[in-house]
Formats: C-alpha cells, sequence, structure tokens
C-alpha cells in the first residue's frame, strides 16, 4: 500500500473539497457510543465499530460525489498519541498498530469506491493536552519529540497527509510542523480559537501562524481553523492581512457556545445549518481568500456538510472555470 497523493496534494489545486463534520460528536450524540476520553480510535478493535466508521465516512463520499467535490478524509485517531493512549490502557505496540489501522481502513475504503474525484487521506494528530486548554505547554523541541512518533508512524502507511487538528498554541503547532518534516510528510496545522478570536494563550491567530511559519521555514503547507464557531473568529481576520492567504481550511463548530460552556454540556447543539452554511459563504467571499476546503468539527454532521457545499462550492466552482 502506498500513499497516491502525499507528493502533490490535490487540494492544492484551488479544487473544492470538503470533509467530514464532527466525528466524535457524531458517535457519542447521535450513535450512543461512549468514547473514554473523547476516543474514536478503540472502535477499530471490534467489528461493530469498524462497521460504524465505515458508514460514518461513506455517508461523506456520497455527499462528495453529489456535489462532485474531492474528499478529505480525516482518520479517527485525534487521541491516538502517547499520553492519551496510556490513560486508555493501550501498549505503545498497541498504539502503534491503531494508527496503522485507522489508515488502513480508510485506504481499503478509498480502493474499493473509487470515485471519480480525488479522495484524500489525512492522518489525524490531536493535542498532547486538552483541546480547549493549554494545560500541557510544552517547548517547540518536546513538542516535536512528542509527535515525531505518530508522525513517523503514520509515513509508513498509504496517508497522503497529516493534519494536526484542535490546536491552541504556537510552539505545539511548531513542534508537530518539525516532526512532519522529520517524517517527510505534508502537514496541515489547524488552530482553534476562542470567542475572541485568539488561541486559548491569548496570541492573536495571525501572530500564531506568523510565528510557526517563521519558526519552521514555513513548513506546513496551509492552515486551517477548527473546533470553534464562525461568530467567535469572522471579526478577527482583516481582510487582505497576508497570513490569511495560508488559511485553506475551515472545520468549524456549529454551536456559538464558548469552550467553556461546550465542556460542561451534557446535550448536543446543533446549532443551524443553514445559518452555519451562510457565515462560511461570506468568509468565502470576504476575508479568506484561499478557502478551498470546507467542513465541520463538533456538533455538525452531514446536514451541515451539506448545507455548506450547497452555499459555497458555486463559488468556488466559478473560481477555477
Amino acid at each position: 500500500m502506498t500513499a497516491r497523493y502525499r507528493g502533490f496534494l490535490p487540494q492544492l489545486t484551488g479544487q473544492p473539497f470538503l470533509t467530514d463534520g464532527g466525528l466524535e460528536t457524531t458517535l457519542v450524540f447521535l450513535q450512543g457510543y461512549d468514547l473514554p476520553d473523547f476516543a474514536a480510535f478503540p472502535l477499530l478493535l471490534t467489528e461493530a465499530g469498524r462497521a460504524d466508521l465505515l458508514t460514518y465516512y461513506r455517508t461523506y463520499i456520497d455527499l462528495a460525489a453529489r456535489h462532485s467535490a474531492g474528499l478529505i478524509l480525516e482518520s479517527p485517531t485525534w487521541r491516538a498519541s502517547a499520553d492519551w493512549a496510556r490513560r486508555l490502557g493501550y501498549s505503545r505496540p498497541e498504539l502503534a498498530q491503531a494508527n496503522r489501522d485507522a489508515i488502513t481502513l480508510l485506504h481499503q475504503l478509498r480502493e474499493q469506491l473509487m470515485p471519480l474525484e480525488p479522495v484524500v487521506i489525512s492522518a489525524s494528530i490531536g493535542p498532547r493536552g486538552d483541546g480547549y486548554i493549554p494545560n500541557t505547554a510544552m517547548t517547540i523541541r518536546e513538542a516535536a519529540a512528542y509527535h515525531a512518533e505518530q508522525a513517523h508512524i503514520f509515513a509508513r502507511t498509504p496517508a497522503d497527509m497529516l493534519s494536526a487538528m484542535t490546536i491552541n498554541y504556537a510552539a505545539e503547532a511548531a513542534g508537530i510542523a518539525i516532526a512532519a518534516r522529520y517524517a517527510s510528510m505534508p502537514v496541515a496545522i489547524s488552530f482553534t480559537v476562542e470567542t475572541d478570536g485568539c488561541l486559548a494563550t491569548g496570541q492573536p491567530l495571525g501572530e500564531a501562524i506568523r510565528e510557526v511559519d517563521s519558526t519552521t521555514g514555513s513548513y506546513p503547507t496551509y492552515y486551517m481553523i477548527n473546533c470553534a464557531h464562525p461568530d467567535h473568529f469572522a471579526h478577527a481576520l482583516p481582510t487582505g492581512a497576508r497570513w490569511l492567504e495560508r488559511i485553506r481550511g475551515l472545520r468549524a463548530n456549529a454551536s456559538c457556545k464558548s469552550h467553556a460552556e461546550l465542556n460542561e454540556s451534557t446535550t448536543l447543539d446543533p446549532g443551524d445549518p443553514h445559518k452555519l452554511a451562510f457565515l462560511y459563504a461570506r468568509l468565502l467571499h470576504g476575508p479568506l481568500p484561499n478557502l478551498t476546503i470546507l467542513g465541520g468539527c463538533c456538533g455538525t454532521d452531514d446536514r451541515h456538510v451539506e448545507a455548506i457545499a450547497s452555499a459555497c462550492l458555486p463559488a468556488l466552482e466559478m473560481r477555477t472555470a
């Protein structure tokens, strides 16, 4: 098994790409799974779990096919790094196998379905600590060392790229980029922000992107924003700023609630899919000139991504016509 697009990612051509929605919130709130530490990768251990993951991914493959869009399949490995796996009782060999199995699942699915539009396999890397609180802050060197193990495992699979999701401080993002470089893997860095549009550390998003680029020689292939509602960050995107050209992807939350409120919530807030799609379209026509990768995060499902695709893809297709 070899990577299909690692040498050149098709989402860099300007072609519209979709992603999935909120995998973990879909599994917990819509399918009734109990996911300790919000970890989805243990589902790979059971036939029923694998079947539910395949059903989830096929939903988005069908959605992308209906809209003649490319698709980025994100592996269920956001929590599949050493510290989180240790909490879940995984040994290092078991964790390595889980990461490999996650990519194998997506590779086999892509090979079986053979869609007309490109399907990119993205190996998901999550933060070492809490996705909302930078409670295990590391230096760049420490972050590179921590994430190197998972990056090198993915480098020996058919994964086309790495994506670091829900990163909330610049040093960890830079460390992940360095780990990706040593593994010879392209990487997308996806930051999450608070309701003021800044990272949890208080650093403005633009400063974080410039810091990571300065530290790593602009190694990240592109940046994304995920796990925040557009109302939380739209005001912090100054039209015309050069750093905005580095943002190619958006995976927003459905809910307008803050991260603190979401952490305390025991019910799903799905928001309004059509309002969310309208906010995506406004960003597309405004401050994010290179936005071509569209999907969802916490609280979103295929209904949200369907609405986003309907609202945004016609405009993206006109750009490339």
